[in-house]
């Protein structure tokens, strides 16, 4: 593997490597205002949510790192204290993209983006018709991480008001992963889009103690056939059956029967966890052993 010293690497450079390794990334799409009254709008991909009561957001704005300069928009909250941070789906990702170009403080991004400005409730930015989540926030503190080129400044933000468009719910009232259509922040120009194929459940319950990997059989823990996905779907029952169990069902004797070896045998755990049949999937890495 090689090797970083991010004291003996060039920042641009350390930069990259960290935005390729931590992603995707959502994007925080804020919408402030300075004490002038000219509205302006910047995604930032240095961002996620941290508390839900209270309801707090942070986000990142980095000192430029060629010229150690700050954005408009740290300078627009430590003015007002408020911002309305925007959820990016992928009808809005160009448009988004346009308000990342470093225009002067006086251009309003609404207007050059193409997007709608809408009054917020209990705050003074706007909001953003075009997203499909809007979050009005007061800047509860900002917290400097440094002074050089490409030293974050932390934004701590609390939430007073959510705005969620009807389009993207479910029949029961949560967000639609397909719907909302999010996309995500990767290193240099990648984005990945969060809908489709891209989506996959992972139904983990985290109040029941699995056996965990060091419980299962030794052929199984070495199997050149299994991977770790499969293996810890198995790892995550409560409980595996014993030996006499699993012999005990003759679908597993049939299957030991018709396998010339382990990695055969282990095909058929794959199979079995395909169908979603973890039980007797493990009830063949169990009887293999």
């Amino acid at each position: 593997m090689r090797t970083i010293d991010p004291t003996q690497i060039a920042t641009k450079d350390l930069h990259q490597f960290i935005l390729g390794a931590v992603g995707p990334r959502p994007i925080a799409f804020a919408s402030t205002i300075s004490a002038d009254g000219v509205p302006n709008l910047a995604p930032y991909s240095f961002f996620n949510a941290f508390s839900s009561n209270p309801p707090i957001l942070i986000f990142s704005s980095n000192r430029r790192v060629e010229n150690n300069t700050t954005k408009d928009t740290l300078q627009n909250v430590k003015e007002t204290g408020e911002v309305v941070i925007h959820a990016v789906s992928y009808a809005m990702a160009r448009q988004m993209a346009l308000c990342s170009i470093e225009y002067d403080a006086s251009i309003n991004e609404f207007e050059k983006a193409g997007f709608t400005p809408l009054p917020s409730e209990r705050v003074r930015p706007f909001r953003v018709a075009e997203s499909p989540v809007h979050m009005e926030c007061v800047v509860d503190n900002i917290l400097p991480l440094g002074e050089k080129g490409g030293a974050g400044n932390l934004i701590v933000c609390r939430m007073v008001l959510m705005h969620i468009s009807e389009d993207v719910l479910t029949p029961s009232g949560r967000i639609d992963p397909h719907k909302i259509d999010l996309i995500g922040r990767l290193g240099r120009f990648y984005y990945a889009r969060a809908s489709g194929d891209a989506i996959f459940e992972v139904v983990q319950k985290v109040n029941e103690l699995g056996v965990g990997f060091d419980a299962l059989p030794y052929a199984a823990r070495h199997s050149p056939v299994l991977t770790g996905n499969e293996l810890a779907r198995i790892a995550a029952l409560t409980q595996l059956p014993s030996r006499e169990e699993a012999l005990a069902d003759p679908a597993v004797v049939e299957a030991i029967q018709q396998c010339n070896n382990t990695a055969e045998l282990h095909l058929l755990v794959r199979q079995a966890l395909e169908r979603g049949d973890v039980e007797q999937a493990a009830k063949l890495v169990v009887a293999g052993d």
